[in-house]
């Protein structure tokens, strides 16, 4: 199975954040051109937080907040569970279903390396497997 900094590898992907200052309307156009469910939240190199589209959906328009006057820092996760970019997709599958999230932010000590979503996972997952299927079926037909 692959770990995390793999599939960061294969991703290519710019780290994408805002600040704790951002308005939530700006995060959700960033999000919007990006086309992610979530971005991190840094103050300069410091992961302070996450701002998903699960936080947006509960803590502004169920409050009947304005999306242009309120920060993300008024509404962005802030307790945050993170891997090591040597965990495992399985293990961060596993965390994510257990805990019910769908980003996971990867941490090298201190220092932001990437995102891993419920859909890097699954994509992973599936790649493994129809690998699996592949070998099985080159073994049986001999």
């Amino acid at each position: 199975m692959k770990t995390v900094a793999q599939v960061l590898e294969g991703k290519q992907q710019t780290l994408l954040s805002v600040t704790p200052d951002t308005s939530v309307y700006d995060a959700l156009k960033l999000m919007s051109d990006k086309d992610v469910g979530a971005l991190l939240v840094l103050e300069g190199e410091r992961l302070v937080g996450i701002f998903s589209e699960r936080d947006y959906a509960r803590k502004v328009i169920l409050f009947g907040k304005s999306s242009r006057d309120t920060a993300v820092r008024e509404i962005m996760t802030e307790k945050l569970l993170c891997v090591r970019p040597t965990a495992t997709i399985n293990e961060c599958m596993a965390i994510m279903t257990e805990k019910r999230i769908r980003h996971l932010p990867v941490l090298e000590g201190t220092r932001v390396k990437g995102v891993i979503s419920i859909g890097d996972a699954v994509k992973e997952t599936i790649a493994e497997q129809q690998l699996t299927i592949e070998q099985l079926e080159s073994y049986i037909m001999g």
